[in-house]
């Protein structure tokens, strides 16, 4: 049987305003808005409703991530989702900036002013009870800014939970959409559609991403959750909160494609670049950095470095027995991923502590303080040095790469100088004048290497040779 919310205190009186202004809606023709409803297309009556009567949506994935922050409140919301406490923490979620709840969202704020200067342009969608399908956030806005009613479209009688969540994902994945949800409440919405069982290829359309992103974004997520379980500090098993995360989205995405295609060559050393990445994620490196953390950057700039309370205790590798195989037995993993993973541990559980308020004594919440810092102090010096190797790195492989270009250039040259010459239309003086522009550039090379190379290669002589004059 399909779950139902429930009728709101109010809901009956609610009901009974909608289907009378529904029923003149129907009786004047009145504007109307399409949704997707239960595989098909479903014209809805637009009507007028007090913005008082309605009630936000406990299940909307706006604030799906957000509603966790505060314990209490997010139990009372699930206890009592109408009651006026559990709708008020709703309205100030829909207000928050997604990475940040103790701010105001910039959207949310240019929401309310065009609200104010222009009016509701596009309805919402509320259930035959008043429960807000679509245009939560402009509810919340509306009645800041004091306005008493707004123009909603009315779904079918028979709508069930399944129904609202179902037409409030469809809605916000059309393209048309202002607001999008937030990296994070994209995420749990994705996992949600999958553990209800519909197909990747799917849901990946509804999303409009490939179904490789959706891979690579459901591989983020366990990410994230392992990261917040081994986050856990404090008897109550306080850590950190999907909204953590919130802002890295793209260093987490980079960090799955590196770490897939090192995990089919050396598992090993993915482990260790997944750890020494999702370290500077936390210590809040910028994208661009991150880059440079390779699967040896702990033991190659690291490991000397490390202050006492950051430097991880050595530990004898476990060993585990192989099925089939009695007194046979490997290790389970090398210790420099042991190493790695347990100063990862550390700042997983530092963030979770430095961020934990009152929860925790305020000792512990200063050595977390301390600890962050000395590690941001560590890893701003093996950061810097990592970056210096890979710009030399690349600035030696730059000579050779910017060689082979030319010559896919000059082979790309014979083929269309034979074409040009099939149909007539070469232009024999412009390829002599550019020959010897090729001349010259050749020769000022064939300079550099002559002053560099005392004993030159096969490839080095040929150019010296080309270029001598006689």
């Amino acid at each position: 049987m399909t779950e139902k919310f429930g009728v709101p205190p109010e809901g009956e009186a609610t009901r009974s305003l909608v289907e009378e202004r529904l029923a003149q809606a129907v009786k004047e023709d009145g504007a109307k808005i399409t949704v997707d409803w239960r595989g098909e297309q479903r014209h809805l009556h637009v009507i007028s409703m007090p913005v008082d009567m309605l009630y936000f949506n406990p299940d909307t994935h706006r604030i799906r991530a957000q509603r966790t922050l505060d314990p209490v409140r997010n139990r009372v919301l699930h206890q009592e989702p109408w009651g006026e406490a559990a709708q008020q923490y709703l309205h100030h979620l829909l207000r928050c900036k997604p990475a940040d709840p103790d701010q105001t969202d910039p959207d949310y704020t240019t929401l309310m002013d065009e609200l104010d200067d222009f009016g509701q342009q596009a309805p919402g969608i509320i259930s035959r009870e008043g429960i807000l399908v679509d245009g939560n956030t402009r509810c919340a806005a509306l009645r800041d800014l004091g306005i008493k009613d707004i123009r909603v479209g009315v779904l079918p009688a028979d709508t069930s939970r399944a129904d609202i969540n179902s037409v409030e994902l469809a809605l916000q994945l059309r393209r048309d959409k202002r607001r999008d949800y937030s990296y994070i409440n994209r995420l749990i919405a994705i996992d949600e559609q999958l553990a209800a069982g519909r197909r990747q290829e799917d849901v990946a359309r509804d999303f409009n991403i490939k179904p490789r992103t959706l891979q690579q974004d459901r591989w983020v997520y366990q990410l994230i959750q392992e990261a917040i379980e081994r986050s856990s500090v404090g008897n109550d098993g306080t850590g950190l909160r999907l909204v953590d995360f919130e802002d890295h989205q793209e260093k987490l995405r980079e960090l799955q494609r590196d770490f897939s295609k090192l995990a089919k060559t050396d598992p090993d050393a993915a482990e260790q670049l997944k750890e020494s990445r999702l370290a500077a994620v936390l210590l809040n490196y910028p994208k661009t950095s991150v880059r440079f953390i390779e699967a040896d950057f702990y033991g190659r700039y690291l490991a000397e470095r490390l202050p006492g309370d950051l430097k991880p205790a050595t530990e004898a590798p476990a060993e585990v027995a192989i099925p089939g195989l009695p007194g046979v037995s490997i290790s389970d993993t090398t210790p420099d991923v042991k190493r790695t993973r347990a100063l990862t541990d550390s700042l997983l559980r530092a963030a979770a502590a430095s961020k934990a308020g009152d929860k925790l004594a305020t000792d512990d919440a200063i050595r977390a303080d301390r600890l962050i810092k000395s590690a941001r102090d560590t890893f701003d010096v093996a950061v810097k040095l990592a970056g210096q190797n890979a710009q030399l790195q690349k600035r030696k492989v730059a000579v050779p790469e910017r060689l082979t270009d030319a010559a896919d250039y000059v082979n790309q040259c014979a083929a269309e100088f034979a074409d040009a010459k099939s149909k007539r239309v070469l232009d024999e003086e412009s390829f002599d004048d550019a020959l010897l522009t090729l001349r010259a550039s050749l020769a000022r090379l064939a300079r550099q290497a002559g002053r560099t190379f005392s004993s030159p290669g096969d490839g080095v002589e040929w150019l010296l040779s080309a270029t001598r004059e006689d």
